[in-house]
């Protein structure tokens, strides 16, 4: 369906149009993904915190996460909390300074990514239709209207 009809609206510009479906779009696509993530009892920030301790390996500070989150959000502590409670990141306090917190993914936190990641397919979960270079002129496209408020 056209943004134009799902919202039954005229848009001022072309550019106008473009930022508001790019809204509409990530929040479409943001609750296919949440709906997935249900059935493992995680939120998508929730994933995404899991995702990036996985990716790094070993233990990093938690401002290296927040820093990596798709979605940024001063929540990130109470969500590592969450994560914490259900046995899926540990925390470590650094040993020099006691105000650096580090964390690391448990294993439970690997067994569940590795059973979401053999599950769910994030590729063909949203099938956005795109050829290969549709998709890379989207992701371009996409860069550039970021890199003009950086």
């Amino acid at each position: 369906m056209k943004i134009d009809d799902a919202l039954q609206t005229k848009f001022k510009s072309p550019q106008q149009k473009a930022i508001i479906n790019i809204r509409f779009t990530s929040n479409f696509l943001g609750n296919i993904q949440q709906n997935s993530m249900n059935q493992y009892d995680l939120t998508m920030p929730q994933f995404n915190i899991l995702r990036i301790l996985r990716g790094a390996g070993e233990e990093i500070n938690v401002n290296t996460v927040k820093d990596r989150m798709i979605e940024k959000s001063p929540n990130t502590t109470r969500l590592m909390d969450k994560l914490i409670d259900k046995g899926l990141i540990k925390r470590i306090r650094c040993e020099k300074d006691r105000r650096v917190v580090f964390v690391k993914i448990s294993e439970n936190g690997l067994a569940i990514l590795s059973e979401i990641d053999k599950n769910i397919d994030m590729n063909t979960l949203i099938n956005a239709g795109l050829t290969d270079e549709e998709a890379n002129t989207l992701s371009d496209l996409l860069d550039k209207t970021r890199t003009l408020y950086e």
